[in-house]
């Protein structure tokens, strides 16, 4: 049995980082990060992280990772993670440019005995249907036979502190199950705190990621449809399902907002469409709920307009501030954010628009500049520093609207000021 000596990740961004330093800190295996992005590269080797997780800034301070952007240090290495992103194009088909180019180079290295694992998020059919021909044409290797090909979707959750790439399950397939324990046992030797699953298939793992965030992303466009429903019979929706959530059982409570984000809620279930498509079927679900999450942002403007209409104000002309613009909370990852979305609407309809976001340089200083002179604010990201310091600054100001697109402020203090809240179903 061979044993796996060396590893390389190939993709340093929020995947392939945190990765790389947990492989590294078991000190049983020679790791290196490769990543196309020179600038990147650079400023990781002069100590600066690209990423705010914790345990990447630590350990790029302290330039104890071997990161590089030259592919030949991918050279004898028995194992291959793959943790490129899987963008999608303007018709919501899946772009598999960067898992390609990321298989061509890995190709190159291959060897008898080797495991290429694929991590990104992917259709089902993807490992045997796109990365396997490359990797055999390029190596001239026989996958099954010669190496291993295995996919374990990542799980991580940026800038979540309880959950992270130490204790979150995780499910891997190979191409052939006599190859799948041993590199179940490689991700067991670093996953710490949580179990590797073994299933039969590189196609169910595959599906594993794609039906978690499809789940997801089904549910919050039904609350997103209630959030709609319960505005026009004027019922408060967020307590609504505050009570609705305390059944102990066959109920599991999501929360309505300005619209779903990330690259993987927001993306993962147009995998699926695009796949069982070309297999005859049509997911008509799946299609409505992407419709109604994508029609949040408009939505959350439209609620803007309604409140300025009750002012005698139109958003052409009146200074208005937008806050946040990435897709989550206390992260600066801007990836499909609804944020952009309502960006865009804002400045086509002529606002004298101020964007605000302490995770994004965009030239304003502080929260109070954001807010000065405003008479409105759309807030889009519930950043800490938004749900625990706006209320203090709002004191004085002159804003007289508020449209909370993520339900995270105290309406009834906000009322007490004479400013009219607006939440999604509030």
């Amino acid at each position: 049995m061979i044993i796996l000596k060396k590893v390389a990740v190939i993709g340093l961004g929020y995947v392939g980082l945190p990765t790389l330093v947990a492989i590294h800190k078991t000190g049983k295996y020679q790791v290196v990060g490769f990543d196309i992005d020179k600038k990147k590269i650079k400023n990781m080797k002069n100590g600066i992280s690209p990423i705010e997780d914790e345990n990447v800034v630590k350990a790029i301070r302290k330039k104890s990772l071997l990161v590089t952007d030259d592919e030949n240090d991918l050279r004898d290495s028995d194992v291959f993670l793959i943790c490129v992103p899987t963008p999608v194009f303007s018709d919501y088909s899946p772009d598999y440019g960067p898992v390609e180019s990321a298989t061509k180079v890995c190709a190159k290295y291959l060897k008898k005995g080797c495991h290429f694992v694929l991590e990104s998020t992917v259709n089902p059919g993807t490992c045997e249907e796109i990365v396997k021909p490359i990797l055999e044409s390029v190596s001239g290797l026989t996958a099954g036979k010669d190496f291993n090909v295995a996919h374990c979707p990542e799980r991580i959750n940026p800038g979540d502190k309880k959950w992270n790439i130490y204790n979150i399950n995780r499910n891997i397939g190979s191409i052939n199950s006599e190859w799948n324990g041993i590199i179940a046992d490689f991700y067991r030797s670093f996953v710490t705190d949580a179990k590797i699953n073994e299933v039969s298939c590189l196609k169910v793992a595959e599906s594993t990621k794609i039906v978690e965030n499809t789940f997801r992303d089904i549910n919050i466009a039904y609350v997103n449809e209630l959030a709609q429903s319960f505005d026009a019979m004027d019922i408060d929706l967020h307590e609504t399902l505050m009570a609705a959530s305390n059944k102990p059982f066959a109920f599991m409570v999501h929360w309505p907002g300005c619209g779903v984000g990330g690259h993987c809620i927001a993306v993962d279930p147009y995998y699926l469409i695009k796949r069982a498509g070309l297999a005859g079927f049509n997911h008509r679900f799946l299609k409505i709920a992407r419709e109604i999450n994508n029609s949040m942002p408009e939505y959350a403007v439209n609620k803007l307009m309604l409140g300025l209409n009750e002012m005698g104000l139109s958003v052409k002309g009146t200074k208005i501030t937008l806050l946040g613009l990435s897709y989550k909370a206390n992260v600066g990852d801007l990836r499909e954010s609804p944020a952009l979305e309502i960006e865009k609407c804002l400045r086509k309809l002529g606002a004298d628009l101020i964007v605000y976001d302490p995770y994004v340089d965009n030239g304003i200083k502080n929260l109070r500049e954001a807010i000065k002179d405003s008479k409105a604010i759309v807030l889009a990201t519930a950043h800490k520093i938004f749900v625990e310091e706006l209320l203090d600054k709002l004191k004085n100001s002159k804003v007289r609207l508020i449209i909370d697109g993520r339900n995270c402020l105290d309406s009834g203090k906000i009322k007490k000021l004479k400013i009219i809240y607006k939440g999604i179903g509030r």
